[in-house]
């Protein structure tokens, strides 16, 4: 857990978190939220990442631009497909990759985050990605890390998640093409605990999307939604009319505080997305989900598996990102050139 007395709090997250993302040159030093960053910056990140795509069809699924850069992943909350998806993806970039084991770290033992930083870095390590169920930890960890160390967001709390969504939006951009200005996407269920859809909501409007909607009943709402740019709605098939995009988030039960609803059974009657449900969205609609998904609560297995799904796409568009990001923040000086290399 993260000390009490230098305890991150929602005060550092949005004063100056885009600040200290870039650097004095406008490059991407850390990757902590998709708000506050211009379409410029996303935009490069999907393009970094379309250079990347492929590159598991390749006999050699290795480039060399982080060789010799070493990368730690430091969840303090259980992952398995982001936490692999990162380290595959440093891997793929040649880096080296230290995963450290949070449960039987010097932290359970009572040392704080500070100390744990301090003693990791003088490793000599390059890049820390974050997973931490307080929101504001990655912040936190970016303003107390070494200048020549850089730090990713894999999620903290309720806050943010933005390689998260920057995966989504490449599943969209590759499905839709790159003009988001055309779109009408539908983001469906938590949204009060979901750290994916407040990343996902910034990155859309960042990206200048035609409409962002989000439905779901009042008790999984955050009571100023309104202000973050998207237009509410409490009845699924009204809220996915004619969508282009319909994304299905988790109910995400380790979260919520009291009875927010009366049965899974009743939310799946209501807001689960079912082959009926979806014939009110586009003939072209798509499908997503960041998973886990609980099938039969948030969305049906005749939706999760079939034609307008493409979650599994988003998995496989995990390490493109993520590769990209990477790249970004620890070479800076080379994603304005090749960014494949030789596969030698």
């Amino acid at each position: 857990m993260v000390n009490k007395a230098t305890k991150p709090t929602d005060n550092l997250i949005g004063r100056d978190a885009w600040n200290i993302q870039l650097d004095n040159n406008g490059h991407l030093k850390h990757f902590l939220t998709t708000e506050g960053l211009g379409t410029d910056i996303l935009t490069q990140i999907l393009d970094t990442a379309e250079s990347f795509a492929d590159i598991n069809e390749k006999s050699v699924k290795k480039v060399p631009l982080l060789r010799g850069k070493t990368i730690v992943n430091l969840f303090f909350e259980a992952s398995t497909r982001t936490r692999t998806t990162f380290e595959l993806a440093a891997k793929r970039l040649s880096a080296d990759v230290l995963n450290i084991n949070i449960s039987t770290s010097a932290t359970s033992k009572g040392e704080t985050l500070l100390d744990t930083l301090q003693n990791i870095q003088a490793m000599h390590c390059d890049m820390f990605v974050v997973r931490h169920s307080d929101s504001g930890a990655a912040h936190y960890i970016a303003n107390n890390v070494a200048p020549n160390i850089s730090v990713i967001n894999a999620g903290d709390g309720s806050h943010a998640h933005p390689t998260q969504a920057m995966l989504d939006m490449f599943t969209i951009r590759r499905n839709k093409g790159a003009n988001f200005g055309n779109l009408r996407v539908a983001i469906v269920g938590d949204i009060l605990h979901s750290r994916v859809a407040r990343s996902q909501i910034h990155a859309l409007n960042n990206l200048n999307t035609g409409e962002v909607r989000v439905i779901a009943p009042k008790t999984l709402l955050p009571v100023d939604i309104e202000n973050m740019g998207v237009n509410v709605f409490h009845d699924l098939h009204t809220g996915i009319k004619n969508a282009d995009v319909v994304i299905m988030l988790r109910l995400q039960k380790e979260r919520m505080q009291g009875a927010l609803l009366p049965s899974e059974q009743e939310y799946f009657k209501l807001y689960g997305l079912t082959e009926e449900k979806l014939q009110a969205a586009k003939s072209d609609v798509i499908v997503m989900h960041p998973g886990p998904i609980n099938r039969g609560v948030e969305i049906d297995s005749t939706v999760a598996d079939g034609k307008h799904s493409v979650i599994l796409d988003q998995v496989s568009y995990g390490i493109a990102v993520r590769m990209a990001v990477m790249t970004m923040t620890l070479g800076r000086e080379k994603v304005a050139g090749d960014n494949t290399g030789d596969n030698k």
